[in-house]
């Protein structure tokens, strides 16, 4: 499912600079991962930071010291830095255990909960129908690195309570609610349209709260990649494919399991609204904000089959309104940046988030090496924060996935790849 290796030989490659700086932020790598033989401190980070005290949090999805016969296939990392001196240490290496059963491949943002960490691995745990195992809930404490693994995904026939978690955690009231991608009681294809779920953080007890794909042709939506967002008691969160255009939703669901499709994707002639959101909602006084993947109005390069690069979104969950406030890829080579991934964040009324692709520079095959980029919502003006991948290495970075956090005006985040070994960086930006 993730290409890590093929990704990690092509990016070697580099990136080619063509000569349009446009930047006007500060942009300063951290920390750049597979500094230590072997990867032992981690290597790739895919999912946001978490800010405890001070201290970042995070999660790689390979690297560690983990039972492993290489950087691709040790199970990764549980990480914290200190973002004034980038000192890391690696908190817990995931398949530290016979057959990972204590996970393996951490794809989620962590949850702090009483200085307990809370996450998912997409792979590992004691399922068996999934190759490398379904994947698991588990907690962490940072002070001792004591991990326990809460769930195990695939544990009942069929995948009924779900298989490969790749999103977060929230935590309302003591009970964790989460997603996985596959999964649930209405089969498709072999594990199931994904679900929504709980876990008791006391007990271990998993309970699946939704079902996706109820229906013939999965009106309903289809694989949730990301997490939930809580809201006065309702749950709001996104599919990647489904709807009644195939294009994912937007979704709002009761703990109690009670789901409405507050907007399917691809409603109008070519996606101009978007298509296939991958990212959490952002909730701001009402609105929600959000992302796509593909899609928008613009189409000056093709990506994807939708065409457009995707799209910064408000939805009015009371009626189901949704406004693009602006297609990705609307500058030549798409130097405002394209197909983002990750979320958004609102820091004074201005939306801040990051695109996979696109920039002022030329990686390999692609448009650009990623960007950060800013949003306006009352206006959709948008205003290009930073282009990765500003020397021929990418000694900076390369290929932002996750939603950046904002720390005292500082803006953090991770790249997929990239840094000075080509593994991953964290980095900060002061717009």
């Amino acid at each position: 499912m993730k290409a890590i290796a093929t990704a990690l030989l092509a990016c070697a490659l580099g990136c080619v600079v063509d000569g349009h700086a446009a930047d006007v932020s500060t942009e300063t790598v951290l920390y750049s991962f597979c500094s230590q033989k072997h990867c032992t401190d981690g290597a790739v980070p895919y999912a946001s930071l978490t800010d405890v005290k001070g201290t970042l949090y995070g999660t790689t999805v390979a690297g560690g010291t983990g039972n492993c016969g290489g950087i691709t296939e040790c199970g990764g990392t549980v990480f914290a830095l200190d973002p004034k001196t980038g000192a890391e240490r690696v908190i817990y290496s995931f398949c530290s255990k016979s057959n990972c059963t204590d996970g393996r491949g951490p794809y989620s943002t962590l949850v702090d909960v009483n200085g307990i960490l809370y996450g998912t691995t997409w792979e590992g745990g004691t399922g068996e129908s999934c190759v490398n195992g379904c994947g698991t809930v588990f907690s962490l404490d940072p002070n001792t690195g004591a991990e326990t693994v809460l769930y195990s995904f695939c544990s009942q026939q069929n995948c009924a309570d779900g298989a490969i978690p790749e999103a977060g955690l929230i935590d309302v009231n003591g009970t964790m609610y989460g997603t996985t991608y596959e999964g649930g009681t209405n089969l498709y294809y072999v594990y199931g349209g994904g679900t929504v779920f709980a876990v008791s953080p006391a007990t271990g007890a998993e309970t699946v709260v939704y079902s996706f794909c109820s229906e013939q042709y999965c009106p309903d939506g289809l694989a949730p990649v990301d997490g939930l967002i809580d809201v006065k008691g309702t749950f709001y969160g996104t599919t990647v494919a489904g709807g009644i255009n195939s294009g994912g939703t937007v979704f709002a669901i009761d703990p109690k399991g009670s789901e409405s499709v507050l907007y399917s994707f691809c409603s109008q002639q070519n996606c101009a609204d978007g298509a296939g959101p991958l990212s959490s909602l952002l909730d701001v006084k009402g609105p929600l904000y959000g992302t796509t993947q593909m899609g928008g109005a613009s189409a000056m390069v093709p990506c994807y089959p939708y065409g457009g690069c995707g799209t910064v979104f408000a939805l009015d969950p009371n009626t189901g309104a949704e406004t693009v406030l602006y297609s990705l890829c609307s500058r030549q080579k798409c130097k405002d940046g394209e197909l983002p991934k990750g979320g958004l964040i609102d820091v004074d009324g201005t939306l801040y988030g990051t695109a996979q692709e696109g920039g002022t520079t030329r990686c390999e095959n692609h448009s650009g090496c990623g960007t950060a980029f800013s949003i306006k919502p009352e206006t959709g003006k948008e205003k290009l924060l930073y282009s990765f991948c500003i020397d021929q290495t990418c000694s900076d970075g390369q290929y932002p996935l996750a939603t950046l956090i904002d720390v005292q005006g500082k803006l953090y985040g991770t790249t997929e790849f990239g840094g000075a070994y080509n593994a991953g960086t964290i980095f900060s930006i002061i717009p």
